[in-house]
């Protein structure tokens, strides 16, 4: 279910002093998406500041995501805290809301230890509905080993991981871990796509595809058709954007690049600021290169 190219879709605010989320505009950026061939969407997750959304806003903002799309692609929604309980209810809501499945972060702050994370993800799961694990160590300040990711995708309904790492060699021990398991491994670093597309990767769940969500495309169905000279032509032409999109904290380049690019954004919520000058310069000058 999970495969191709899935943007982490921003979430837009309105300019008003609740900086509440402008679901017109979020409505008009997936449509953007949609049109540009995407393969699933992920609301919520950090490119949508999910750490500041409220449990009222997050629901809103995955059941407006849902019915826009409309069963067109895959919707998978981030529920993930670092507080189990939290991530319960984040998620009991998301399935009940419709969406195809959960991206569920490892918790950030407390670090546990194996058990503690084996017991955290399998009560996810057993909520019967999809759960795609999601390992970034610059965040949570924990990288999950080999071992207990492969350990937990024998569990039945959790079927994936955003690997994050960026570690291509754990990336190809995951995947050879799981060979025998209905599990796939996404990406969760643009820059690395394609390299972990050639180690068997499925797809990538992408900031860069907010921007340009078609030439991500295009290097995802080059890559599987067996073009691979145009799926690397691709890459390092969008190897400056790649770049762009983390010259500050993630989401902040990129909210700016798509409100520079003309699509819904507004502003970001504390204590996410407003980019300098010189990254707002920066991002111009990069997007003009896809023009």
């Amino acid at each position: 279910m999970f495969e191709g190219v899935l943007p982490a879709i921003i979430t837009p605010f309105k300019d008003n002093p609740e900086k509440s989320p402008d679901l017109e505009g979020l409505r008009s950026n997936v449509e953007f998406l949609l049109s540009s061939g995407v393969h699933g969407i992920v609301p919520c997750g950090s490119t949508g500041e999910s750490a500041t959304l409220s449990f009222e806003e997050h629901e809103e903002v995955i059941a407006e995501t849902i019915d826009v799309i409309n069963g067109r692609v895959p919707v998978l929604a981030g529920t993930g805290s670092n507080n189990t309980a939290e991530a319960l209810r984040f998620t009991k809501a998301a399935k009940d809301l419709g969406a195809d499945g959960v991206l569920i972060i490892s918790p950030y702050y407390n670090k546990p230890n194996h058990s503690g994370m084996i017991k955290h993800y399998n009560m996810l799961a057993d909520l019967d509905v999809p759960v795609v694990m999601y390992n970034v160590p610059g965040r949570t300040g924990q990288n999950m080993s080999v071992d207990l990711i492969c350990e937990l995708a024998a569990h039945p309904n959790i079927v994936g991981i955003k690997e994050a790492s960026g570690n291509l060699e754990q990336v190809s021990q995951i995947i050879e871990g799981t060979q025998d398991e209905d599990f796939v491994v996404l990406s969760g670093d643009d820059a690395l796509t394609l390299p972990i597309f050639a180690l068997g990767g499925s797809g990538v769940i992408s900031v860069a595809a907010n921007i340009e969500p078609a030439r991500m495309v295009r290097m995802y169905e080059s890559f599987m058709s067996g073009d691979i000279a145009e799926a690397r032509r691709i890459h390092y032409e969008l190897g400056p954007l790649f770049r762009a999109m983390f010259i500050e904290t993630n989401p902040v380049p990129v909210k700016k690049a798509v409100g520079l690019r003309g699509m819904a954004a507004g502003p970001l919520r504390l204590p996410l600021d407003e980019p300098t000058d010189e990254t707002t310069d920066k991002l111009r000058k990069v997007l003009a290169k896809y023009d």
